[in-house]
C-alpha cells in the first residue's frame, strides 16, 4: 500500500474512532449483543433492530481501541438496510480481507470499510477488527466459526 494511501485510511478509521457514526441505544424490539475481547480489552453492546428479515437500525456502545470501535461504527453504518442474508455476506468478505484473503469487492460497496485491509498485517489486531461483525453475526442468529 503506498504511503498516502496509509495515511488516508489511516484518517479514516481515526474520523469514525473520534466521530463514531450509530453511538448510542435503540429503543425496545431490539436484540443486544454484549461482547468483548479479552487480549485488548475491547467491549461492545450492539443493538440490532431487524423487521422483516431487513437490519432496520443498528448502534452501538462500548470501549475499547481505535480499531474496534472505528470498525462498530463502520459496520453499524454498512449493514442497515440490509438484508439478514446481505449482512452475513458482508461480514463474510470482511473476515476474508481482515484475513489478508483475496475478496470479493465486487458485491457491496465496502466504502469506509475497506480502510481497515491493513490490519491484515497484524494478526493481534484482527480479533479487535472483527468483534462488533460477530456481534452483528450472533444477534441476527446465525454465529458461525470463521
Amino acid at each position: 500500500m503506498s504511503s498516502n494511501l496509509d495515511q488516508l485510511y489511516r484518517q479514516v478509521i481515526m474520523d469514525h474512532y473520534k466521530n463514531p457514526r450509530n453511538k448510542g441505544q435503540l429503543g425496545e424490539d431490539t436484540v443486544t449483543i454484549n461482547m468483548n475481547n479479552p487480549t485488548c480489552g475491547d467491549r461492545i453492546q450492539l443493538h440490532l433492530k431487524v423487521e422483516d428479515g431487513q437490519i432496520a437500525d443498528a448502534k452501538f456502545d462500548g470501549e475499547g481501541c481505535s480499531i474496534s470501535l472505528a470498525s462498530a461504527s463502520m459496520m453499524t453504518q454498512s449493514v442497515k438496510g440490509l438484508s439478514v442474508e446481505d449482512a452475513i455476506k458482508l461480514a463474510h468478505i470482511f473476515y476474508d480481507m481482515m484475513l489478508g484473503k483475496d475478496y470479493d469487492d465486487t458485491s457491496f460497496d465496502l466504502g469506509d470499510i475497506e480502510a481497515l485491509q491493513g490490519v491484515s498485517k497484524f494478526p493481534a489486531r484482527i480479533k479487535c477488527a472483527t468483534l462488533a461483525w460477530k456481534a452483528m453475526e450472533k444477534g441476527v442468529g446465525n454465529e458461525e466459526e470463521k
